[in-house]
């Protein structure tokens, strides 16, 4: 008697392509070829993993060797001698080749050599190439020709999760197909489908769980509906579907994130160690944390962006998202954010995990305190200027000015609203002197035009003669927009807002 079980990814997979779950476009195409007898000599599937790659192989090899009909068929039977040796991967014309364990050269003119010969029982010969990234560079190279120009009577499918490690030379020998994501829905539509099948009782909660955790891949959505079952004896529900995947319920995220963006920062750490001692994972929880910010910012009334009905939480969840939102500025989300991404890493390589996330949970009270950096600059230049330097000069009544720096000259030129003349000037105009209306420079642009424009715009603005000599060498100074960033972040508040962000620069300074 035999007792051993089939595990679910197993058990359902599909055997045709009607049952083949989220890959319409790949079915449409795929049945459309071969009712038209379009057949390709070689196809190349690529997706995340448990998304179909194998099996659509599997499915295309029964319909071209197919008994129930006298060609190639889009609707295999399943039942003749063929179908059933293809689905238990014991037909002798249809090859699947692990290139993780064949990476060689040897072992692809083993393959190439059998090519040669006509099939034994089906129409064609076909060679399924599973991972085919892992296959050496010299293997690659010998399967060209061959995949070029294949005897009639050989098809070659090709699978891969890294579609990038794969030539060239070899994608454009074969016909790509990518295979996407399958949906949440589609994926809650299946799995309650087989929960009915094998007799199971599975919450809609606990459902939603698990297609959000399968992340796309029907695999892993069976993969966690099996534990699940086994962990629960047949009564699925969202409290076992959270522990076993050591999951914090959404409320519980909600709540969190609400006392973060508090500033209550030990409310914050006692929550984090209930959180903790419940058993939640916290790389998990991170990813919640991830997951709240994300829908939180695309839900902030400042943004604006549309319908967010797929966002992952109950209404009054949704509700409480929103009233936060009024207290939270989508800047506060924004610098929130980046902190969380850089600590996916930092939560992987610690060695105690709990610190790291207290760390993170401080850190992230901190930053969400923080004003932004134009609010700094605009409250600095309230106080003070960044760094002394000459005010801008007040055109006396007769409308003539005096300019005795670079600044000064900046400065008139933004008031006269000679934005060419400015631009050009505080980008690429180095000042080595202003003595008696008499201006000595480099022109970093070498802009011929520029002496020219800027003595008749000085000799009617001031109401005097001036003479520029243009230096033929820098002397390293700096113009006047790198002077404005020097001043800058020499500013002590603007270096520790800097010191907040690893890699951050100054790409420009607002003057307000």
């Amino acid at each position: 008697m035999d007792t051993n079980y089939t595990v679910l990814a197993r058990k359902y997979r599909s055997q045709d392509f009607q049952s083949l779950i989220g890959q319409d476009v790949l079915v449409k195409t795929l049945t459309t070829a071969i009712k038209t007898g379009r057949i390709a000599h070689a196809y190349i599937f690529t997706g995340i993993r448990g998304t179909g790659k194998t099996s659509t192989a599997r499915i295309l090899a029964k319909a071209l060797n197919c008994l129930s009909s006298d060609g190639p068929t889009a609707e295999p039977c399943g039942k003749c001698e063929n179908c059933r040796a293809i689905a238990a991967g014991q037909h002798i014309d249809v090859l699947e080749i692990d290139a993780a364990s064949h990476t060689g050269v040897d072992n692809m003119r083993e393959i190439l050599d059998a090519a040669q010969y006509r099939p034994t029982n089906g129409r064609y010969k076909v060679y399924i190439i599973d991972e085919v990234h892992m296959l050496s560079s010299s293997a690659f190279n010998a399967l060209l020709k061959t995949l070029e120009e294949p005897p009639a009577h050989v098809i070659f499918i090709l699978a891969t999760t890294e579609i990038r490690k794969v030539p060239v030379t070899i994608l454009s020998r074969c016909q790509r197909f990518d295979l996407v994501r399958v949906p949440v829905e589609t994926l809650k539509k299946h799995f309650a489908w087989i929960a009915e099948q094998e007799k199971v009782e599975l919450s809609d909660a606990a459902n939603e769980l698990l297609a959000r955790a399968a992340d796309g891949s029907v695999r892993d959505g069976l993969s966690l509906l099996d534990q699940a079952i086994a962990q629960t004896g047949g009564h699925v529900d969202e409290a076992a579907v959270m522990d076993m995947l050591k999951r914090a319920d959404r409320g519980v995220v909600v709540d969190f994130m609400q006392t973060i963006l508090s500033g209550n920062v030990s409310a914050a750490l006692a929550r984090a160690d209930e959180i903790y001692t419940n058993g939640a994972d916290l790389s998990m929880l991170l990813t919640d944390m991830m997951e709240w910010t994300h829908w939180a910012t695309r839900m902030h009334p400042v943004l604006r962006a549309g319908n967010n009905d797929s966002a992952p939480y109950t209404a009054d969840q949704r509700e409480r998202i929103n009233e936060i939102n009024k207290h939270v500025s989508l800047n506060t989300l924004s610098r929130i954010w980046q902190v969380m991404v850089a600590s996916v890493s930092e939560m992987a390589a610690a060695a105690n995990q709990k610190q790291c996330f207290d760390m993170l949970v401080i850190r992230l009270m901190h930053i969400a305190d923080m004003p932004s950096v134009p609010d700094i600059l605009k409250q600095n230049e309230k106080s003070g200027p960044v760094a002394p330097r000459p005010s801008a000069p007040v055109a006396p009544k007769n409308d003539t000015i005096k300019i005795k720096s670079a600044s000064d000259l900046a400065d008139a030129l933004s008031a006269a609203r000679e934005m060419i003349l400015y631009s050009y000037f505080t980008k690429n105009i180095e000042i080595t002197a202003i003595i008696d209306n008499k201006i000595s420079y480099f022109d970093r642009g070498d802009d011929a035009d520029f002496q020219q424009k800027l003595i008749l715009w000085l000799n009617a603005k001031t109401g005097e003669k001036w003479e520029l000599n243009r230096q033929e060498e820098s002397h390293q100074d700096k113009t006047v927009r790198e002077q404005i960033k020097t001043d800058a972040e020499s500013d002590p508040m603007v270096a520790d807002a800097m010191s907040l962000f690893e890699g951050a620069e100054i790409v420009g300074v607002s003057k307000q």
